[in-house]
């Protein structure tokens, strides 16, 4: 359950029985447990002496000190995301929308998407990778005058130049050896509807050109005919990139970015609206394996991370927490059933000094611990090469304490790679 929690003054005091809580009590927490305060730019932590801990972005810190939230602050069993405006979440919340989880922001964005298309315009859609255009797309077409009609997704990514054409505009028997029957394309497929037209910058110049064409004239012109056949569809279009670099580069047709490229929105990646991944979390769980629990140091670590592919990534990243968590006999998903890698940035590969320059390794006593499963000494030492061998990073990654981190690393003789345990 969210809830927004504005403070009346610079300081809001938390815990078990707080007045900002209302009914939403932690058993976890202390009576008071933490402290927060706003400077008008950052939040600061402070623990006022709880039982439990408080931790900020992932770590825990000792009573009395204060420390910088930027991304999640736990106290129990309970998240807090660290907010400089809490009315557009006052006024909006966190809902499902047309069956897509939809934030304040999102909100705001479809309200415009949905002027637009009552309003009989086309619209391109700007964002990352997994932020869900597609879904946009969708809420586009449904506000449109022809939401009877049909919905045709192109991904132009996946389109082999050769056959482009066909594809997109159709072609009439015997246009080409194999051409035994009439094939409609997508245009035609999308008539009375809308087509939307993924990673358009995509196709090729010749294809822009006779796109357009399509566009201006509301006819197509199927490989093989003599004869345009009028058609009736409204295209979305979408992409990762800057259309107007494309067009200085020439990438894409100046006179096609004027058909195509306006009116435009912008989807805001999934880092900078953290309050839709609780539900996303829950709703895909719910989906894949019912009944399975979600713990809180799985959402707090998806808080915490910045998924470079959004949305699709947290999905696909949860569906294989999930097998793990089965994997293992566990009735719930945890933050150390993710992935080492799991929403975190791509970095460049860790560079190795050739052998002759490489320092040897430290010698570590015996250990009279009990061996590491092969699978979990596999799991840390991967962590530990994809974060460079920074420990702090790594134990992050893992779900872990990075002291508990480095008591694994004495107690197994497991060493940082390239790297002495870096902070």
């Amino acid at each position: 359950m969210a809830v927004a929690m504005p403070s009346s003054g610079e300081v809001l005091e938390l815990g078990r029985g707080a007045t900002a809580l209302g009914e939403v009590q932690d058993a976890k927490m202390s009576r008071r447990h933490a402290q927060v305060r706003f400077d008008g730019r950052s939040f600061w932590v402070t623990d006022l002496g709880s039982q439990n801990g408080t931790f900020v972005d992932g770590e825990a810190f000792p009573k009395g000190t204060v420390h910088e939230a930027r991304r999640v602050v736990r106290m129990g069993d309970s998240l807090f995301v660290p907010c400089q405006d809490l009315r557009p979440f006052q006024a909006e919340g966190v809902r499902l929308v047309e069956g897509f989880v939809r934030g304040p922001a999102m909100q705001g964005l479809l309200a415009e998407v949905s002027r637009a298309a009552s309003l009989g315009f086309s619209l391109h859609i700007h964002g990352e990778s997994g932020t869900g255009k597609e879904g946009v797309a969708r809420t586009f077409h449904f506000h449109s005058h022809r939401r009877s009609g049909p919905f045709i997704a192109v991904n132009c990514a996946a389109i082999p130049l050769s056959i482009a054409e066909r594809l997109l505009f159709g072609a009439r028997r015997g246009a080409y050896s194999g051409a035994d029957v009439d094939a409609p394309g997508y245009l035609q497929s999308a008539d009375g509807g809308t087509l939307f037209l993924d990673e358009v910058v995509e196709l090729d110049l010749s294809v822009q050109a006779k796109l357009l064409r399509v566009l201006e004239s509301k006819e197509v012109l199927p490989l093989g005919a003599w004869k345009a056949q009028p058609i009736d569809l409204r295209v979305c279009c979408a992409s990762n990139k800057d259309l107007r670099a494309l067009v200085a580069n020439g990438q894409l047709r100046e006179d096609l970015y004027f058909r195509i490229g306006r009116p435009e929105v912008t989807l805001p990646p999934l880092r900078q609206r953290p309050e839709e991944i609780p539900l996303l979390l829950e709703q895909e769980l719910q989906r894949i394996s019912p009944g399975m629990g979600l713990h809180v140091s799985l959402v707090e670590e998806c808080l915490r991370r910045p998924w470079p592919g959004n949305v699709r990534e947290l999905l696909v990243e949860l569906r294989g927490a999930v097998q793990a968590a089965l994997m293992q006999g566990a009735s719930r998903v945890e933050a150390r059933h993710l992935g080492p890698g799991a929403g975190a940035s791509f970095g460049p590969a860790l560079s190795r000094a050739p052998e002759a320059q490489r320092e040897p390794p430290r010698q570590r006593a015996p250990s009279k611990a009990k061996p590491l499963p092969p699978d979990e000494r596999a799991r840390i030492e991967q962590a530990l090469l994809q974060n460079g061998g920074n420990v702090t990073a790594t134990a992050r990654a893992l779900g872990i304490h990075r002291t508990q981190l480095r008591r694994l690393l004495e107690r197994h003789a497991l060493t940082p790679p390239d790297a002495d345990e870096q902070e």
